[in-house]
């Protein structure tokens, strides 16, 4: 007698592997994905310019990075001692405006080279809700703290948010034909909406998602990967959410990454992983003291692995280099 509904994977193995680049936007939960296809060693690269909740704010972040417009000082906002962007997540924001300027347009230019040769685009819809500035009607990435009354707050309507994902899809395709897209909507629940404009907001998107899907069958399709779903359907229990009862806990993210794993690694690819997340833990291990032997020996050991690695795999060297300089 089964007690669950185990979502079984999707059976599209080999369609990402070590070899593939990968680009991911949206909620924090490409985040999540992207952090573990990173210690996989996978060539990724996610929410370059922050956390995306909605998809008319997903659509701005891909418009401004294909047509790489840099980011001027009259782009920016002063507010709480710190400069913002509206374009951008608050983790971006700084106290000097030159360096956030150059910080973020770098970062431009790298998703914009990364964009034109990724095979596949992950967009993780988090939320139909979105924030439009009063004055221009435009919707913001994210509010910075600014006052209430400063934004109006709306729900995209299901035709709408279908026709932003259409246009998500045109512009995508009109710069990288040959990109493969993978939507999913984020498990995570927005309480802040209540909940039940948490379910609107989600049914919003899981509509607008499936009339995509169906829009695109006879041209390659859209990808749908069932995130929201294995989160409700299959783990179905507090206890695999934080402590906020919101987020997904550690557990339910690394179930959900192994239903995706299954879905689109082969087995070779899969044996690869594995190998390259042993090497990634021992690079986050942080001894007592750097000065004895046995740290000594480890370092030692650790290395040896890397240059396997790199020997065996010559197309892992960048993201080798890129884990190792992000665990600095």
């Amino acid at each position: 007698m089964e007690f669950r509904t185990v979502q079984q994977p999707l059976h599209m193995e080999g369609s990402i592997s070590h070899t593939t680049p990968v680009m991911l936007l949206g909620s924090c939960f490409s985040d999540n994905i992207g952090s573990r296809m990173r210690n996989a060693l996978f060539n990724v690269m996610a929410n370059p310019f922050g956390t995306l909740y909605n998809p008319a704010s997903i659509l701005a972040v891909i418009q401004r990075i294909i047509s790489c417009e840099p980011l001027i000082e009259q782009d920016l906002i002063s507010h709480g001692r710190m400069y913002h962007s509206f374009l951008c997540h608050s983790s971006l924001s700084s106290v000097h405006k030159d360096k956030m300027l150059a910080h973020i347009n770098g970062k431009m230019m790298e998703a914009h080279d990364f964009l034109k040769s990724a095979s596949w685009l992950i967009l993780t819809l988090g939320t139909a809700w979105v924030y439009r500035l009063r004055d221009s009607g435009c919707v913001v990435s994210n509010c910075h703290k600014l006052p209430a009354d400063t934004f109006l707050r709306t729900r995209l309507s299901c035709s709408e948010t279908q026709e932003t994902l259409m246009d998500i899809v045109r512009t995508l395709h009109g710069f990288n034909p040959s990109l493969r897209i993978m939507v999913t909507v984020s498990p995570i629940r927005h309480l802040a909406d209540g909940t039940h404009g948490n379910q609107i907001s989600k049914a919003t998107l899981l509509l607008a998602t499936q009339q995509l899907t169906e829009s695109y069958t006879a041209n390659g399709g859209i990808t749908y990967f069932p995130a929201y779903e294995i989160m409700m359907d299959d783990l179905r229990d507090y206890r695999f959410y934080a402590p906020d009862m919101c987020h997904p806990s550690e557990t339910a993210v690394d179930y959900i990454y192994r239903c995706f794993s299954d879905s689109f690694f082969s087995p070779g690819t899969l044996q690869l992983a594995a190998q390259c997340e042993k090497y990634t833990r021992r690079l986050r291990h942080r001894p007592l003291t750097d000065d004895t032997e046995s740290h000594l020996a480890f370092t030692k050991a650790t290395d040896n692995i890397r240059q396997r690695l790199i020997t065996t795999y010559p197309y892992l060297e960048q993201a080798i280099t890129n884990i190792q300089l992000f665990n600095q």
